[in-house]
């Protein structure tokens, strides 16, 4: 069984398949009609339900666990069902992990990594499990346990990973002093956000002085820096011509596209985020 399944959308929502356990989750921007009939909807374990325009709540239907096991490509991680409808996984990334994952394996030496809002550690675990040293940055503890259970879950207990709790501007300002350098970043900043300090994140005002900071501790030896984003008002040009502007001078190339879902109901396309990266 594949780790995941987008079934059908349409009207408002995604019908999903996590794992064993389907799922009806909302997503505003579809407005195409659904084409799975309301019965195989109703079939959902659980479904979530909007309060107010950023409150709901799951409404569970059948025996779903706390949290349940899934696995891609020889990596496992948890899902749960988050208050913010979310379920700590974003398989349209899935072609992401296999990136980090051969381009770190691919190298014949040490590979320093930073993953930043880095949330559950999915591409963290990738960049481990590829030979690579992981700095994992988020400013939610609970995020970064449930990395943790997750590392757990794959018995990587002395992978070399370390969890950090900070704002990621604040974080990249340190390593500029302290010299640290990366051979890879990679990075999934929100539109908006908070650190664990209270630090306001704005995409548009932070994402460029975010990249200045990559920029000064990038090793001299660099591999890539991804770029993925969601809910925000730019395209993913954008994002690449961004990059352009703090990594274009060092060569190399630079890619963009749109993080997708293919249903299986009818084969149409779901942008859920857009992604831009560099590399050597």
């Amino acid at each position: 069984m594949e780790f995941f399944e987008l079934i059908d959308s349409g009207d408002g929502g995604r019908l999903e398949r996590y794992g064993e356990y389907l799922l009806d989750r909302p997503d505003p921007q579809i407005i195409w009609k659904k084409s799975l009939s309301l019965p195989e909807w109703e079939k959902c374990d659980a479904y979530f339900k909007r309060i107010s325009e950023d409150k709901g709540e799951w409404v569970i239907k059948t025996k779903i666990p706390e949290s349940w096991g899934l696995e891609y490509n020889g990596v496992k991680f948890l899902a749960k069902l988050s208050p913010f409808k979310h379920t700590g996984v974003f398989p349209e990334q899935a072609p992401q992990w296999d990136y980090i994952y051969k381009k770190i394996k691919d190298e014949s030496r040490d590979v320093n990594v930073l993953n930043i809002f880095a949330y559950t550690g999915i591409a963290s675990l990738f960049a481990a499990k590829a030979g690579a040293k992981v700095t994992h940055v988020d400013s939610s503890k609970p995020a970064i346990t449930w990395a943790n259970e997750n590392r757990a879950l794959n018995g990587m207990s002395d992978s070399p990973i370390r969890w950090i709790i900070d704002d990621a501007i604040k974080f990249t300002s340190r390593e500029i002093k302290r010299g640290a350098k990366y051979d890879a970043i990679i990075m999934d900043p929100p539109a908006y956000g908070h650190g664990p300090a209270g630090e306001v994140w704005d995409f548009n005002k932070d994402f460029p002085t975010l990249l200045s900071n990559c920029k000064q501790i990038l090793s001299y030896s660099p591999l890539f820096v991804l770029a993925n984003a969601y809910a925000i008002s730019s395209s993913s040009i954008t994002l690449a011509n961004t990059l352009n502007d703090y990594f274009g001078s060092l060569g190399g190339q630079i890619e963009n596209g749109e993080l997708t879902l293919k249903e299986k109901s009818a084969g149409r396309l779901l942008s859920t985020g857009i992604w831009a990266r560099w590399s050597k």
